[in-house]
């Protein structure tokens, strides 16, 4: 069957109106397989959508994550339609199976779901300015406090330990020790940098021990890449990416925002000279992110300007532990691209902790002015 084909027939089964004219792969994302279908109405209309697999090797419940999803875009969309009396496209809405179901089952085995195709907008890798910075900062803030009032309760937790830093760390040693690939050998400095900021891993999950910072339903995934963006005005849009929707905290998502937007540096960027923090952005997303998420509490306003830190090292160490057990979780075009992500992500770690001082600063003057 040839690509057109597949794809046509895997939107035909979605209640979507019109004819299909052609499909096209969407290269974006390390996790999962996602397509643009066209369709065309009676009336001449054209109209897009995103078809999307889950990666089954990554989620292994994925009938858990499509409840997830479910469930907060319709509490999102039922708070938006409430304000503004209609949805418009602005936020990600599920296209139901024609036989029922927000799924379909491929022919070939996965779990396939349909979403609008949000026009007028599009994702940057890299943060250009500080008005994207701050309007992709809000775009999360807002999510969080959209989603403050579903019950915990409610949201299932599809990968497990998912932002367990401590759990991490253990796995990269373990995976060291184990050496299945024959890697270990030229990832020597970046061990050695690891082992040094062992004492770091367990803060939050020490404080979130203690009770001292709230667990929430977060995105967990909060790539600047997951926020479109208005063409014409850069204005933030819609929050997408959904499947690691879990019970978390709200710090990994503003940490992993700073990991993704306060270096100019690609994120598989070879030459770490180009890696490092511009404050005008940093900025930015604190202030996006506090105007628009009401709910922080002291301990978590006080903690935002380690976030980055953590979230980068974190996010360092699951690149290496995926290079040494041969790139099986994130998608790789080329030898050596899991070792260059994990390269950057610690080279960011590095220039974050020297930063540290003046970003705690910055984040205590908004805090005490919001208090």
């Amino acid at each position: 069957m040839d690509f057109d084909c597949h794809i046509e027939k895997i939107a035909n089964e979605f209640a979507i109106a019109g004819k299909f004219i052609e499909g096209a792969e969407i290269n974006s994302g390390h996790i999962n397989a996602t397509y643009m279908a066209a369709f065309e109405t009676e009336g001449g209309l054209r109209h897009r959508y995103i078809l999307q697999r889950i990666n089954e090797k990554v989620f292994k419940e994925p009938l858990a994550v499509m409840r997830n999803v479910e469930m907060v875009t319709r509490h999102i969309n039922s708070k938006v339609m409430r304000v503004k009396r209609d949805i418009g496209g602005q936020t990600l809405n599920l296209y139901p199976a024609r036989k029922g179901g927000s799924y379909v089952a491929g022919a070939g085995g996965g779990i396939w779901r349909c979403y609008n195709f949000i026009e007028g907008c599009r994702t940057y890798e890299i943060v250009e300015n500080t008005r994207q910075a701050y309007q992709a900062a809000h775009a999360f803030g807002a999510f969080q406090d959209l989603v403050s009032d579903i019950p915990l309760e409610g949201i299932e937790e599809t990968i497990p330990d998912f932002h367990n830093t401590p759990k991490r760390y253990e796995r990269l040693m373990s995976v060291v020790e184990s050496d299945f690939c024959g890697r270990v050998a030229g990832v020597k400095a970046e061990l050695d940098f690891i082992k040094k900021r062992q004492p770091l891993v367990s803060r939050l999950v020490d404080l979130s021990c203690e009770s001292l910072l709230p667990n929430r339903v977060t995105h967990n995934d909060t790539k600047i890449n997951n926020v479109m963006m208005d063409v014409d005005t850069d204005e933030a849009v819609c929050v997408i990416d959904l499947d690691t929707v879990m019970p978390g905290l709200s710090l990994y998502d503003f940490g992993d925002l700073v990991r993704t937007a306060v270096s100019p540096a690609a994120e598989d960027e070879r030459d770490l000279s180009k890696v490092s923090v511009r404050m005008p952005m940093f900025e930015a997303l604190a202030e996006g992110y506090i105007d628009a998420c009401n709910c922080l509490c002291d301990e978590e306003l006080d903690n935002l300007a380690f976030a980055g830190v953590l979230i980068s090292l974190e996010t360092g160490i699951r690149f290496l532990t995926d290079h040494l057990e041969g790139d099986v979780y994130f998608k790789v075009k080329r030898n050596g691209q899991n070792l260059d992500r994990a390269r950057t992500q610690l080279k960011l770690v590095e220039q974050l902790e020297r930063k540290q001082g003046e970003m705690e600063v910055f984040v205590n003057r908004l805090a005490k002015a919001r208090r």
